[in-house]
């Protein structure tokens, strides 16, 4: 009669210590999703604020236009007809194709358009703001005005220009241009000057945006 062989004791004892290394490993596992979801429900019932409680989102341009006064409009002053208002339109939204737009409705409205483009700084680099501003000088405040009536919240600003021309500039704000029928322009009716304007010659006007010259590039050696 054969004797089976008894159980080699250096294999029981190495599976024992596999068995407890695994058993350490699950307890330490099953531990950490339990704080994990304990610390969830924390911050889920708001008892406890998120390390990484930020919002994310692109930088606001600053609002250089907060704190403007718009001139007081003259007693009396008439609406202009849209044909005489001559309008140079600037995006400065971020948006591409906003100017071309609002040339567009504006010409069907019956302005001039005079030029579209973009707000460049001197080194012909585009320039963005945030609020939408209508600029004039002291012959065009009334055709300033006629403009800023097709136009929710948007600046006027007095500029040291010597004719009556205006610019539009579309800021990040701009949605889109007052429907028409919703217009308050009569030409019998005088224009009515919004609450806060102050007299124009306590204004000190800005200087006239004036377009960069591009430069030409030089021609090429032959």
């Amino acid at each position: 009669m054969t004797t089976q062989p008894g159980p080699d004791p250096s294999r029981t004892a190495r599976r024992r210590r596999v068995h407890e290394r695994q058993a350490v490993v699950f307890g330490l596992l099953v531990a950490f999703l339990a704080v994990t979801g304990i610390g969830a429900l924390a911050v889920y019932t708001g008892a406890v604020e998120p390390p990484f409680d930020r919002t994310f989102s692109t930088p606001k341009v600053e609002d250089a236009l907060a704190g403007v006064k718009a001139p007081c409009l003259q007693e009396g002053a008439l609406p202009i007809p849209y044909g005489e208002v001559q309008v140079r339109v600037l995006n400065a939204s971020g948006k591409g194709g906003l100017a071309a737009a609002n040339k567009q409705i504006l010409e069907k409205r019956g302005f001039t358009i005079a030029s579209v483009g973009d707000l460049k700084d001197a080194a012909g680099k585009n320039q963005e703001q945030a609020s939408t501003q209508i600029s004039f000088g002291a012959t065009g405040i009334a055709q300033a005005y006629t403009l800023a009536a097709h136009y929710d919240d948007a600046v006027l600003v007095l500029d040291d220009r010597a004719d009556a021309t205006v610019d539009l500039v579309l800021g990040e704000n701009f949605v889109n241009l007052v429907d028409e029928e919703l217009v308050q322009i009569d030409p019998a009716v005088p224009l009515t000057s919004p609450a806060g304007c102050v007299a124009i010659e306590t204004i000190t006007p800005k200087a006239a945006y004036v377009a960069p010259v591009p430069v030409e590039e030089a021609p090429a050696e032959g």
